[in-house]
């Protein structure tokens, strides 16, 4: 990306090479590959430097739009600070129902503990769903589950119950990213995997 310079203030911004009129004067698309950085600068066209220092997660924050900046012959875009998704739900308050919008004390939007507990039960679901075949035919006085099929589905359960603990303990938004965050080294994450059928 580029920047088009004038008097000390960015006029104009360019995410790909395009033919452009600086005063008088036309300049073809490709001077934005055949020339150098100081040829470039010398008409006014700065490279924007970009600074993701303030970047977060987009998962767990809230990134501000990014602001442009020209300063000691550099162009920089960067990020404000982010704001940290919440981790509980938001309920709707009295004047919320006063307003028509819902009902006091309802969910009015899920905190990030609420999604991510959500996502773990539907995977914990995804997972048995090939043997609930046989949990019915069981019920209903047929052949009885075989104890392997038996005791891995209670594991994924209590592997389920044990990450949505996890979820619920974690502190703030970062501890709770933490606990998705894969060790290079052995691969693992804190909040672990869901046991596999043998």
């Amino acid at each position: 990306m580029w920047a088009l310079v004038e008097n000390n203030n960015i006029t104009q911004f360019f995410t790909r090479p395009k033919a452009i009129t600086i005063g008088d004067i036309n300049y073809p698309s490709n001077i934005f590959i055949m020339w150098s950085k100081a040829e470039l600068e010398a008409i006014g066209i700065y490279e924007v430097v970009i600074d993701n220092s303030n970047l977060k997660d987009k998962e767990y924050y809230i990134n501000t739009n990014q602001s442009f900046n020209f300063a000691s012959e550099t162009v920089t875009a960067s990020y404000g600070t982010a704001t940290a998704k919440n981790l509980a739900d938001t309920l709707f308050t009295a004047q919320d129902e006063t307003n028509g919008l819902g009902t006091e004390g309802e969910v009015k939007a899920k905190g990030l503990k609420t999604i991510k507990k959500e996502n773990i039960n539907k995977e914990a679901n995804g997972i048995l769903l090939p043997t609930d075949w046989m949990v019915i035919r069981e019920a209903d006085g047929g052949t009885a589950i075989p104890s392997n099929i038996k005791t891995w589905r209670a594991s994924v359960r209590t592997k389920a119950n044990s990450m949505c603990t996890q979820i619920d303990n974690a502190s703030d938004v970062d501890a709770l990213a933490a606990l998705y965050e894969y060790d290079l080294e052995t691969n693992e994450r804190p909040l672990g995997e869901f046991p596999e059928l043998s």
